[in-house]
C-alpha cells in the first residue's frame, strides 16, 4: 500500500485475477490417550520424533491404575507411527487420576485435536483394550469427531485383541461411516521395557494396529500421493501378527470393510486392505474419502479471499478459474483419471448453481465434480461461502 502524504485524488490499479489454490497437508496425525506425564489442557506441541514425545509425555513405562499396571499404548503407537513413515504428530493426553479412563475422559482431548486444522488422521491407540461399553463410547466419539462438518479428517479404528475373523466382522457390522476405517488383527512387537536377565518382564507385547497404520498413511501420502490406497505396504517395527489371516478369511473380511494385516512368505508383514467402514459403494475406499477430504479442504481454505467480495459474474469467473487451475494440476499429476481434463473434472459457478435466495443472503455456491474411480463417473460436492455478513 503506497503512502499518501498530500491531499488529493489517487488512482491505484488492482488485479481481480484468480488466486492460486494450494494443497493442504494430508498426513498430520492426532492421537488421544493416556500417557505417563504431560499437559492435559491447552494446544499440544507438534511432535516430529519419538524423542519429542519422550521429553513431553514420558517414555514407554507402564501406566499405573488403581486396578494395576497397563501397557503404555500411546507411547508404543507413537514409536510405531514414526517407524512407519509418519513425521507430524499431535498427542492429546487423556487425564486418568489413576483410574482407567472412561469414554467421557476422551471428549476434551478430542476437542483439543479438533481445533488443530492441519490434523487429517485421528486415532486413539489402545482404546479397544478397554471394557466393551468404554471402547464403544470412545469409538463412537472418534467417528463423530471425524464426521463433523469442516473436520476434514478420517478416524483409524482398531478391533479389540484376541478376536477371531468372525468376531471382527461382528464388530464391523456395528460401524457404518465413510470417515472411518477398521483394522485387524493386533501386532506382536518386542517389549521396549525388557531388561537383560529379568524374566519377570514379558519379552513381547501385543499392540493395536492403528499406530502402524497411521504411519503408513503418511508414508503413502509422501511416496505415492493421498489419492493412492494405503495398502500393500510393509509394516516396520513388529515381530508377527496375533492372528494369521488366510485367503478365504481375507476375502470375507475385506469385502465387508475390515482391513487386514497379513503375513506373506518372502514379503513379510503387509497392510492388506484400504476400505472405509461405509456401506455406500461410492465411499468404500479409504483413498477416495481421503482424496475428497484433501480437495475440499484445499479449496475451502484457499478461496477464503472470496468472502465479502461482490457476489457477481466477476467473482464467479475468478472462483471458477482458481478451482479449475487447481484441479487441472491434480489431473496432470495423475491424481484424477480421465483421458482429458473434461473427463476428469468440471467446475460450475454461475446463476445455475445459485438461487436468488442464495444471492439475497450472500451465499456463493460452486459446484465441483471429479472423476474418482472411472472416467465419466463423478462424485459431486458443493463448496459454499457466505459473501456477506449474515446469520442466514
Amino acid at each position: 500500500m503506497p503512502d499518501y502524504l498530500a491531499p488529493g485524488v489517487y488512482l491505484e490499479e488492482t488485479s481481480f485475477r484468480s488466486k492460486s489454490i494450494e494443497g493442504v497437508s494430508t498426513s498430520t496425525t492426532g492421537f488421544a490417550g493416556p500417557t505417563c506425564k504431560g499437559p492435559t489442557s491447552g494446544t499440544p506441541e507438534l511432535l516430529t520424533s519419538f524423542g519429542d514425545f519422550e521429553s513431553i509425555y514420558g517414555g514407554y513405562e507402564n501406566l499405573k491404575f488403581n486396578s494395576g499396571e497397563a501397557i503404555n499404548y500411546i507411547a508404543n503407537a507413537v514409536k510405531n507411527y514414526f517407524d512407519n513413515g509418519g513425521s507430524r504428530l499431535y498427542v492429546a493426553r487423556v487425564a486418568t487420576d489413576r483410574a482407567e479412563p472412561g469414554a467421557e475422559a476422551y471428549k476434551a482431548p478430542l476437542a483439543t485435536l479438533g481445533a488443530i486444522e492441519d490434523v487429517s488422521i485421528i486415532a486413539a491407540p489402545g482404546y479397544s483394550s478397554f471394557a466393551m461399553n468404554t471402547r464403544q463410547g470412545i469409538q463412537n466419539a472418534l467417528i463423530a469427531h471425524a464426521e463433523r462438518n469442516g473436520a476434514y479428517r478420517i478416524a483409524v479404528l482398531d478391533t479389540p485383541r484376541a478376536q477371531t475373523p468372525a468376531a471382527a466382522l461382528r464388530i464391523k457390522s456395528r460401524i457404518d461411516s465413510s470417515y472411518a476405517a477398521l483394522y485387524y488383527p493386533w501386532v506382536l512387537a518386542s517389549n521396549p521395557l525388557v531388561q537383560p536377565g529379568n524374566r519377570n518382564i514379558a519379552q513381547e507385547i501385543l499392540l493395536p494396529p492403528s499406530g502402524f497404520v497411521c504411519g503408513i498413511y503418511a508414508r503413502t501420502d509422501k511416496t505415492r500421493g493421498v489419492w493412492s490406497p494405503p495398502a500393500n505396504e510393509t509394516l516396520h517395527g513388529m515381530l508377527r501378527l496375533e492372528t494369521d489371516i488366510g485367503l478365504a478369511d481375507q476375502n470375507l473380511l475385506n469385502r465387508n470393510g475390515v482391513n487386514c494385516l497379513r503375513f506373506f512368505p518372502g514379503r513379510g508383514n503387509l497392510l492388506w486392505g484400504a476400505r472405509t467402514t461405509s456401506s455406500d459403494l461410492e465411499w468404500k475406499y479409504v483413498n477416495t474419502r481421503r482424496y475428497l477430504i484433501y480437495l475440499e479442504h484445499s479449496i475451502e481454505r484457499s478461496t477464503q479471499w472470496a468472502v465479502f467480495e461482490n457476489n457477481g459474474p466477476k467473482l464467479w469467473a475468478s472462483v471458477r478459474e482458481s478451482v479449475s487451475s487447481f484441479l487441472y494440476r491434480e489431473w496432470v499429476s495423475g491424481a484424477l483419471p480421465g483421458a482429458s481434463a473434461d473427463e476428469a473434472f468440471f467446475v460450475r459457478c454461475d446463476r445455475t448453481t445459485m438461487t436468488q435466495g442464495d444471492l439475497d443472503n450472500g451465499r456463493l455456491v460452486c459446484l465441483i465434480g471429479i472423476s474418482a474411480l472411472k472416467p465419466a463417473e463423478f462424485i459431486v460436492f458443493k463448496i459454499g461461502h457466505n459473501t456477506a455478513d449474515t446469520d442466514v
